[in-house]
């Protein structure tokens, strides 16, 4: 295993078609947005959820492949398999006794979750297993153009409860954006993945993941969900000498010629990217 060696930077682009890309608990669900400017927004914890489920998909069950953050998991219980498997007792066991097994216990933890790995975790809850900075961090995805969003009533012809028994139907409400293009930036640190042993082969797992998750995340309130564009910046070294910004600036949307009024469709952007003179010790990889 190759752990890597070098910095990364990269735009990553998705649409939706009359779906909900990322609810909001806090506003019955609705699209996020933000209200200042009527941008949509998508967070990283959200498309963090869909790269882990399709690692667990795609390479669930195989060595290094496990997943720490999944539904229902007791994260407790994830950190006693450390302890077990290396033969530590946590009842009495103190990380500041014994600093060389306390960094043994979140290596296991890199090891063996590959989401610990990649995008960290702070695993010090009772069972105590460190803390881990994690090479991958995605910032929230914002929408191209304000997004409209629409309320729709849909009707149910069953019904909940027994006192509802005659009537003919029951409504509900569901939000749907008709149509938005959203733009996330990804870091990936070499320093940071030398520490938690992130390598070449889980840097391949994470492009793969951002090309297909959206086709094994289909449900009905999401709409239709579509990769659009994955442009990596690859340094030279570890370090890089370039300010990730003037890269990341390359990347421009714009409307297409002829097109006016409300997007509807990704041939509504023109996604132009300059790479020209591109700084010394920077590659420019266009994935898809």
């Amino acid at each position: 295993m190759t752990v890597l060696q070098n910095r990364y930077e990269f735009v990553y682009l998705f649409d939706v078609t009359n779906g909900n890309p990322n609810g909001d608990p806090d506003a019955g669900n609705m699209p996020r947005q933000n209200f200042e400017d009527q941008h949509g927004i998508v967070t990283d914890v959200c498309i963090k959820r869909k790269l882990r489920n399709y690692v667990d998909l795609a390479l669930g069950g195989t060595p290094r492949h496990d997943i720490y953050v999944r539904e229902k998991a007791i994260l407790n219980e994830q950190h006693q398999r450390a302890y077990t498997a290396l033969e530590v007792d946590a009842k009495n066991f103190k990380p500041t006794s014994d600093p060389a097994a306390a960094a043994a216990l979140t290596q296991w933890m890199c090891d063996t979750f590959f989401d610990v790995r990649t995008f960290g975790a702070v695993m010090t809850t009772g069972v105590n297993c460190g803390q881990v900075r994690g090479p991958l961090q995605l910032t929230f995805a914002r929408s191209a153009e304000p997004i409209s969003v629409q309320e729709i009533t849909v009707t149910r012809m069953a019904v909940t409860n027994e006192k509802d028994r005659e009537s003919e139907r029951t409504m509900g409400r569901k939000y749907v954006v008709p149509y938005a293009l959203y733009r996330l930036h990804g870091y990936i640190s070499a320093p940071l993945a030398e520490r938690s042993g992130f390598t070449e082969a889980d840097l391949e797992t994470v492009w793969t993941a951002l090309a297909n998750m959206f086709d094994h995340d289909r449900s009905a309130s999401r709409g239709e969900m579509t990769a659009r564009g994955l442009k990596v910046y690859r340094h030279a070294d570890r370090l890089g000498s370039t300010p990730a910004k003037a890269l990341l600036d390359r990347v421009k949307i714009g409307r297409a010629p002829g097109s006016t009024g409300p997007a509807r469709s990704f041939d509504d952007y023109v996604v132009t990217w300059n790479r020209d003179g591109l700084p010394a010790g920077v590659e420019a990889i266009d994935r898809f």
